[in-house]
């Protein structure tokens, strides 16, 4: 039998990735409804969304967006892009300090609400996050997507049964959503489920709409389970080259871990005997 320790190691590597993927899609960018008609200033266009650019896109858009910024601080939509971009570039601490300022300057605006609350996730202030967003949802007309954001924080939280009622609730006012079945397939990742992760990952899959994110999620759960060169040919699916090879070491090192993990179990299991 595996000590304590050696499955916590293996726990601990296997959560990482897959918390990392659930909150990357649960959180991913809020999209802007137009300019905010009290500031002046133009907002940057973005050719495509932050969360499908590459690297030396990201920068540039991160760069354009940060003076932006800097000239206006109080511009909605300014913000909110800057802080995802900044999000989707690692930096958290300081997408969360740039929509702190945006929501003083909105402390009304429910998407801005939304965007602060998903930086509060993204920074690790869960219980904050979840406060955040409670307050930018309207029960009269709630939005499926801070449902699911919702449910993405409670899976961080350990609180599993709770996240994936609100998946579910999700799903009732957005059926067969893509992004909605992928967070809910991770979850059971989460709690060692890959069988039912899988079932779930290729519903989202399945769907018209599913997005390479969905797919490098399911890349991840059918790796998991040993079946590399399946897992291989999914993440190469829509990718550059350079973005398929990067996602292709990730599995195989995802899959190194657990190797060890199982050689590192056997061996504890034949010290329990002698």
């Amino acid at each position: 039998m595996a000590t304590s320790s050696t499955t916590s190691t293996f726990k601990t590597f296997l959560l990482r990735g897959a918390s990392a993927a659930l909150i990357a899609l649960a959180l991913a960018g809020c999209s802007t409804t137009g300019k905010d008609k009290t500031t002046t200033g133009s907002i940057p266009t973005m050719s495509k969304p932050v969360d499908t650019m590459n690297g030396a896109d990201l920068a540039q858009a991160t760069l354009t967006l940060g003076k932006a910024y800097d000239a206006n601080p109080k511009d909605r939509d300014t913000g909110i892009n800057y802080a995802n971009a900044l999000r989707m570039s690692g930096r958290n601490d300081q997408a969360l300090a740039v929509m702190q300022q945006v929501a003083i300057a909105h402390p009304d605006d429910r998407g801005v609400l939304a965007a602060y609350g998903k930086a509060q996730a993204a920074a690790g202030q869960l219980q904050d996050a979840l406060s955040t967003i409670d307050r930018a949802q309207t029960p009269d007309r709630p939005d499926w997507r801070l449902v699911s954001a919702e449910g993405a924080i409670l899976d961080q939280l350990g609180r599993s049964t709770e996240a994936r009622g609100k998946y579910r609730d999700a799903l009732v006012l957005q059926p067969n959503e893509p992004s909605i079945l992928s967070n809910l397939g991770m979850s059971y990742v989460l709690t060692g489920d890959l069988k039912s992760a899988e079932t779930y990952l290729r519903s989202a899959v399945s769907q018209p709409a599913a997005d390479s994110r969905v797919r490098q999620n399911l890349a991840l759960v059918v790796g998991l389970q040993g079946r590399f060169p399946e897992a291989e040919q999914i993440a190469r699916q829509e990718l550059t080259p350079q973005q398929a090879n990067a996602n292709v070491a990730y599995l195989r090192a995802m899959l190194a871990q657990q190797n060890s993990w199982q050689k590192l179990a056997a061996r504890d299991a034949k010290k329990a005997v002698n």
